[in-house]
């Protein structure tokens, strides 16, 4: 027998805490049971009556009464945590105090819910023993102040001449009363080591709470009458109360409900209160003593529990309530600025569809059709900033709705709208956090969807007013929803539109302005010579000396630079330009920090032009990934005009040796004549075209006295053709940007320039000769390529054609000894016919109409 017993309390500890899980869980649920039936029972005929005759005031003052009557009973929690071992923090101690004592309230189980709910609040740091006695400690002195007012009750009773009431039931009163000396007694003449700490200061402090506590919420019952106007004997109620409490325990039903509720209502009437009076004391009571602190309590607890869910489970509970409740806030705001719209500009569609007929209570109600136009305006204009998580948006948003709350409240009351407009605003609060960005950044499709919306209905109100025009006599066949009541009232929305778009931009220039990261400033040199120099470049680092983009660096706690991305921004994105250059150990973290820095701007990253390893680092950060072309390599060592292959090239340069062309190196700086000279080619190539940049060299002195250029001049001196080199920081790659020549320039002047290179590099050990790119290479070319693919293919075709790569790689392919990919990577879910219109337009934007914008800000640098 012994043994079975063990084994069963051994079963029961190893699984303690799932059994005090699951019972709170069953306690919550029966808690809302009971709730539902406490709400079953109350007539809201008899609640709205008295409500829509009771002043704001006075329910205010019962609201705020009904709070300060629970606060009492937080002394049973500042006591017990004196008997265990830890330390809690007052607003954890007030925090569990509530939830345990309105939930008390409403279901208190002879106190042994309160027990199990302050055992899982306290019982942290101490053992079973100690929190066990403990709470016997508190539990013993929950009736102490309601024995004390039995005393004076039996006092009021027989000393002051109300025996003739209620002498029937002192019987009732004096077993009530004999608890609170029993109790003395049993404490101060035991010498059981279980009252050792029970000292006299924390005996007094327990019987003070309870007295406080039942002395409270007889208070509140009496104020509750007063407030009113109810005329009663407050004596005569008092004494009432207290016996209708002594039987609601003795009843043994949480919070006396029907006992307690049964004899008050009797014992009203009996002292000449009317019955309609009493059930609505009643019901006031019950309201704002238990229901709506208990309401408080619930909402604490479910946080409470919901934190500690929310920790067990990484986060993702309250990641998933907040992205719900702002899909919901964005969603509310789009739909009641729409249905507000529709009501003031085409009333006559609005109310003759049905559809609309059953949301539009579910919004906002204004008087005038003024006023509603302008706050349609608004609704969608927070709404935009909220979509965008623009933390701008919320005190806008917030005084918005409060103004609609408040009007629609004022104008037509009713409890279900309350309700809706109250969860509103919780759904608001929630939101709050989701609210990250620190600017509005308009994207390609805000701004299509904006335009749409307000030239939309510009457009539709204009046509209304012309239909509707005065000396427009004949109207068949005009639809009766375009029809309108008034001129009057059509004049009065037009202005309402043009006060709304007025605000519009208002709104959306303070949630557009003081961007403070990627702002623009002077071009910083210094910094990335002083990177290339320790960390070297890359394929497109000298690209930096064009001046036509903007840079990022990022640096390690040091404060000092380790890396830095080139970029330029285009609407929502930030394009950025190739690999980052310097010390890539820091890889990982800039990119991160950069990609946390242009979201909370509102900024989402493209990398164009980017090579495998960084393409799958971006992956996994949630990027999608397009091939935009194929990058050539030749190997110097491998390089030789020795054999068949190469006889066409070994004929060509014989051919240009005969002819007296020289090759050679000119170095920086250059002279304004020499500069001149090159120009000269330059424009003869070009044959008026626009020079393109970002991603391509144009002719700039600055960019070109960076670097040497390779020159091939004719036996008279003149120079013919040239390319400009583009140091990569080391000697592993040499490469060219510029390649220009004179229209009559003999044919193949480029390959000697080439060949001369490859030869430079071999000669001086570099290991490869980077020919550049073939873009669009072996790009949407499958059949089973996707259609996005195929699609930004064209796009990126289109916007390259005006250069003519379509024959480049065949040209490459004659020297080219390995072919590389190169992508390009923008957000998931982004649209990538999208993507790649403004990485052409980026692309193709022409060198004289660029703007030197160069961004690294001091925020950026010191964090």
């Amino acid at each position: 027998m012994r043994s079975r017993v063990k084994q069963l309390l051994s079963f029961f500890e190893k699984r303690w805490g799932l059994i005090k899980l699951l019972f709170v869980f069953s306690v919550l649920w029966f808690v809302i049971f009971e709730v539902g039936r406490i709400f079953k029972g109350i007539s809201w005929e008899v609640v709205g009556e008295n409500v829509s005759s009771q002043s704001p005031v006075s329910i205010i003052i019962m609201l705020v009464l009904g709070f300060v009557a629970i606060l009492p009973m937080l002394v049973y929690d500042f006591t017990i945590v004196t008997f265990l071992p830890g330390k809690y923090s007052w607003h954890e101690i007030v925090r569990s105090g509530w939830i345990t004592n309105t939930f008390t309230n409403i279901a208190g189980f002879g106190g042994f819910l309160g027990a199990t709910l302050r055992a899982n609040f306290y019982g942290k740091n101490a053992s079973k023993k100690q929190v066990v006695f403990a709470l016997s400690k508190i539990a013993m002195f929950l009736l102490s102040g309601l024995s004390f007012f039995c005393i004076v009750s039996l006092i009021l009773i027989f000393g002051f001449g109300y025996d003739y009431r209620f002498s029937q039931y002192s019987i009732w009163l004096i077993l009530g009363a004999i608890y609170f000396p029993g109790i003395l007694i049993f404490t101060k003449f035991n010498n059981s080591a279980f009252f050792e700490d029970l000292s006299w200061k924390k005996e007094l402090a327990l019987i003070a709470g309870s007295i406080l506590e039942w002395g409270f919420a007889g208070s509140m019952f009496i104020i509750v009458g007063v407030v009113m106007g109810i005329p009663f004997n407050i004596g005569e109620v008092l004494v009432l109360y207290f016996i209708a409490s002594i039987i609601g325990v003795i009843s043994l039903v949480p919070g006396g409900l029907g006992s307690f509720d049964v004899f008050m209502l009797i014992g009203l009437i009996n002292l000449g209160v009317v019955n309609s009076k009493g059930i609505a004391w009643l019901l006031f009571f019950r309201l704002f003593y238990y229901i709506i602190p208990f309401l408080v309590g619930i909402f604490l607890f479910v946080r409470d529990a919901g934190k500690k869910l929310n920790v067990f489970l990484d986060g993702i509970p309250k990641a998933v309530i907040r992205k719900i409740a702002h899909g919901m806030l964005t969603l509310f705001l789009y739909v009641s600025g729409g249905l507000m719209l529709l009501e003031s500009t085409v009333p006559n569609f609005a109310f003759g569809n049905s559809m609309f007929i059953k949301l539009y209570p579910y919004t906002f109600f204004f008087l005038d059709q003024l006023s509603s136009i302008i706050f349609a305006f608004l609704l969608i204009g927070v709404a935009r900033g909220i979509e965008a998580k623009v933390k701008k948006a919320y005190w806008p948003t917030l005084c918005v709705l409060l103004i609609g709350v408040v009007n629609t409240l004022w104008r037509s009351f009713s409890v279900g709208t309350a309700v809706f407009l109250i969860l509103v605003m919780i759904i608001v609060a929630i939101s709050r956090k989701e609210l990250y960005r620190e600017n509005l950044t308009y994207s390609v499709n805000r701004i299509v969807i904006d335009a749409l919306i307000f030239i939309g209905v510009f457009g539709l109100y204009a046509t209304v007013g012309i239909i509707n025009a005065p000396q427009r006599v004949v109207r068949y066949g005009v639809p009766n929803a375009l029809l309108f009541p008034s001129e009057k009232i059509w004049f009065s929305g037009f202005i309402g539109i043009l006060i709304a778009a007025i605000i519009l931009l208002i709104i959306f220039k303070y949630f557009t302005t003081n961007k403070i990261f990627f702002a623009n400033t002077s071009f910083p040199e210094q910094r990335i010579r002083d990177i290339i120099d320790a960390y070297g470049g890359n394929e497109t680092s000298h690209l930096a000396y064009l001046r036509d983009k903007q840079f990022y660096f990022f640096q390690s706690e040091d404060q000092k630079d380790q890396l830095f991305f080139m970029y330029r921004k285009k609407d929502d994105k930030i394009i950025i330009m190739g690999e980052p250059i310097g010390n890539h150990e820091y890889l990982g973290d800039a990119i991160n920090k950069l990609i946390v820095e242009a979201d909370i701007q509102g900024y989402q990253l493209v990398f164009y032009e980017i090579g495998n390893k960084l393409t799958l680092l971006l992956h996994d950060l949630g990027f999608d990934f397009l091939k935009t072309g194929e990058e050539g390599f030749v190997e110097l060592d491998s390089f030789t005009l020795i054999g068949k292959k190469q006889r066409a090239q070994r004929a060509l340069m014989n051919k240009f040796e005969r002819e007296s062309y020289t090759f050679s190196f000119e170095i920086p700086p250059y002279s304004k004549e020499k500069l001149a000279e090159l120009k000269e080619v330059s424009d003869d190539w070009l044959d008026g075209q626009i020079e393109k940049g970002f991603s391509l060299g144009f002719f700039d002195p600055y960019y070109l006295n960076q670097a040497p250029i390779a020159v091939v001049r004719d036996s008279k001196g003149e120079i013919m053709a040239f390319a400009s080199m583009m140091p990569t920081g080391g000697k592993r790659v040499l490469s060219i940007d510029l390649m220009r020549h004179k229209s009559s320039a003999p044919s193949g002047i480029m390959d000697m320039i080439f060949i001369n290179l490859f030869e430079y590099g071999k000669k001086e050990h570099y290991e490869f000769f980077n020919l550049g790119m073939a873009p669009l290479s072996n790009v949407g070319k499958s059949p089973y390529s996707f259609i996005e693919e195929k699609a930004a293919h064209l796009i990126y075709e289109y916007g390259y054609h005006i250069y003519g790569f379509q024959g480049l790689r065949a040209y490459k392919e004659k020297y080219v000894t390995n072919w590389y990919p190169k992508y390009t990577a923008y957000r998931r879910r982004s649209s990538v016919i999208v993507t790649m219109s403004e990485v052409a337009s980026v692309v193709n934007q022409s060198s004289k109409a660029r703007k030197k914008l160069f961004s690294w800000t001091t925020l950026f640098n010191k964090q």
